[in-house]
């Protein structure tokens, strides 16, 4: 079929920047600050800038105060609630364990931290680019990265629109474009489809870990305002979790009588019963948490990978004609649970390397200054200190690994560590047992109230996608899905997905009776699970038609 598709129109930029994220809209920014004249456009996937944005998010301004200097003067700035009251427990059952402030490393200190909707702050951002001449192109997915005569990154192309389930044009068919550039940023996010294919061309992996991922899984309420506290801040770990299973929670009071709730679960976990959605629904049972919806409603919902591996995990930033930022890279700091600001630094820092290369006449060299200078600036003195945080955790579980972290994370503010760099071991694809050596886990039915189905909340994310165009979520070899996914591991993907996108079906009811394997492509939030943890990575995600997918309200 491609031989027979007219060639894509071109566009030619000195910069093309993928996703409009807090990275990508920040080195947008900072590019148009050094060099006004300097060409620049970003593509965004989401139907509007913030569409796809999911966090917390409590952030530190580092970033911005830096970026935009008088924004704390702006009427219309985004940050507005700032943090006043900072806590931390450990959950047993029905008990917690408060942590005196006094014992926790200064780095995961709240104070000064804003709590925000960062879809909110995308979009302000993206005023802020557009203002500065920055031309951004939401609902255009970048679907392949375009290579010059001697394999340097010269651009992208967004996918065709109006392609059937068959593959084949249908009558509103329209040819991507190619945006060609002298330097191309992604900033895709936590594995990012076109920084995966990157990641393996040039190798950028090599002599470093595996990276690492969790699932974090939000809702934003609405509560009596008896129950709101503007600026509180709580974390948690432990229950409902055991002791080998990581993870945490957070609440964030802020807005009017707004709650962000949410709930992160590494995705190295071994039991492949277990489900990260009934997790979290879980979790908002315990006394500590569910006072604070009596009476609230539920009024989003979404989820998202984040890359957690940290210091030991980053790629190769930087090849030939192009350089991975933000989460693409693996910025995101696991212990603060704070990525954002690490995420629009990486941006400025590439961006200022960028314009150097354009001030000086190159195009498609390797910026290689970034790829040297990122561990020596703040986004690398920021994960060093947290780098054995991770591993500790997964190696000595929640208990114990949780205070030989905080020891580290002290010792590290003093100049030193115990333990050196702990490696992370194997990937989280490999991390599930067979079904055969694990306990089932009885979750309890939603109470529709405090606790819901998948459904109901993917209802709440506003996902859509257009029926007739090709899946999304790429099936490499069915029979092994059956072999393995199901018949080994028990069907772990219609747990892992926090969206229902996956159901193993039972076509007959004989002794014999075959599993099919369904993909309800149309309910994906894009959170990406499933191309880090199927066991035998055999679920690839791509970009679907630009537009299509979560549209998440402030989130």
């Amino acid at each position: 079929m491609s031989d027979e598709l007219p060639a894509r129109e071109a566009m030619e930029f000195d910069v093309v920047i993928v996703g409009g994220g807090p990275s990508g809209l920040a080195a947008a920014i900072r590019l148009k600050q050094i060099s006004p004249d300097a060409s620049v456009v970003i593509v965004e996937k989401g139907a509007e800038v913030g569409a796809h944005i999911l966090s917390g998010a409590c952030v530190d301004p580092i970033a911005f105060d830096r970026l935009l200097p008088g924004w704390r003067d702006e009427a219309d700035a985004p940050l507005k609630t700032k943090v006043k009251d900072d806590r931390f427990y450990m959950l047993f059952g029905q008990r917690a364990l408060r942590l005196p402030n006094a014992l926790m490393p200064p780095l995961l200190n709240n104070h000064g931290a804003f709590i925000v909707s960062l879809g909110d702050v995308c979009k302000w951002l993206a005023a802020k680019a557009e203002a500065l001449g920055v031309e951004i192109y939401p609902g255009f997915a970048a679907s392949e990265v375009l290579f010059g005569d001697d394999g340097e990154v010269v651009g992208v192309a967004t996918g065709d629109m109006g392609v059937g389930r068959d593959g084949a044009p249908k009558d509103t068919f329209t040819r991507g474009m190619e945006l060609r550039a002298k330097y191309t940023l992604f900033a895709e996010g936590a594995r990012g489809h076109l920084g995966k294919r990157l990641l393996a061309r040039y190798d950028l992996c090599k002599g470093r870990e595996p990276q690492k991922f969790g699932i974090g899984i939000k809702e934003l309420w609405q509560v009596t305002p008896d129950r709101h506290h503007p600026g509180l801040v709580q974390h948690t770990f432990g229950w409902p979790l055991d002791n080998k299973t990581g993870g945490g929670s957070f609440l964030y009071h802020y807005g009017e009588n707004l709650v962000a709730v949410g709930f992160v679960l590494h995705l190295n976990y071994e039991n492949p019963y277990l489900s990260p959605f009934e997790e979290f629904q879980r979790f908002k049972t315990h006394p500590l948490v569910r006072r604070t919806f009596t009476d609230g409603k539920r009024i989003g919902y979404g989820a998202r990978a984040i890359a957690e591996g940290g210091w030991q995990s980053v790629p190769k930033v930087a090849f030939p004609g192009g350089v991975l930022i933000g989460d693409d890279a693996g910025f995101l700091n696991v212990p603060r649970i704070k990525g954002t600001h690490n995420a629009m630094l990486s941006g400025m820092l590439a961006a200022e390397h960028v314009a150097a290369a354009l001030a000086a006449g190159r195009a498609g060299d390797e910026l290689t200054d970034y790829e040297t200078g990122w561990r020596s600036s703040d986004v690398g003195r920021d994960l060093w200190k947290v780098r054995n945080a991770k591993p500790l955790w997964s190696r000595f579980g929640t208990a114990v690994g949780i205070g030989l972290g905080g020891l580290d994370m002290w010792t590290n503010t003093l100049g030193f560590s115990f333990f050196g760099t702990r490696p992370h071991g194997k990937p989280d694809s490999a991390c599930l047992k067979p079904a055969a050596s694990c306990r089932p886990i009885a979750y309890p039915k939603p109470d529709g109230v405090l606790t819901f189905d998948r459904l109901s909340s993917v209802y709440l994310s506003n996902t859509n996608h257009e029926e007739d165009q090709p899946v999304h979520l790429q099936l490499a070899d069915p029979g092994l899905q059956k072999a393995s996914e199901y018949d080994v591991f028990a069907g772990p993907s219609a747990r892992y997905c926090p969206a229902g996108v996956y159901e193993w079906v039972r076509e007959d009811d004989g002794p014999q009776a075959r599993m099919r394997f369904v993909i309800n492509a149309q309910n994906c939030v894009h959170c990406k699970t499933c191309d880090i943890k199927d066991p035998n990575g055999n679920i690839t995600w791509v970009a679907p038609e630009g537009g299509g997918g979560p549209v998440y309200p402030s989130m």
